[in-house]
């Protein structure tokens, strides 16, 4: 069953951190079968809280989401991301 993370960019505190954060996370990607399916464009807030962008990956299954996003090489990212802008991020299982 396919799973999906999702990002969401709520502040972004330091763009220089958040720009390597960026190609690290490219970096991490290779082995893990992902697509991605939204890719921070244009948002309009209908209710809740603003939020800068946002980016969903899709995988096949739920434990291959955990897979990249516990790796070694995302980890490494993600202290790049935590210094660069505040997120939250779901993993959520998909219909099919």
């Amino acid at each position: 069953m396919s799973a999906f993370l999702i990002f969401t960019r709520l502040a972004t505190k330091d763009p220089e951190r958040l720009a390597a954060y960026g190609a690290k996370a490219r970096d991490a990607a290779p082995g893990h079968t992902m697509k991605a399916l939204i890719r921070y464009g244009e948002t309009e807030v209908l209710e809740g809280d603003s939020a800068e962008g946002v980016m969903m990956l899709e995988f096949p299954s739920m434990e291959a989401a955990r897979q990249f996003y516990f790796s070694d090489k995302y980890q490494e990212a993600k202290q790049l991301r935590d210094a660069g802008a505040d997120y939250q991020v779901l993993l959520v299982e998909g219909l099919a």
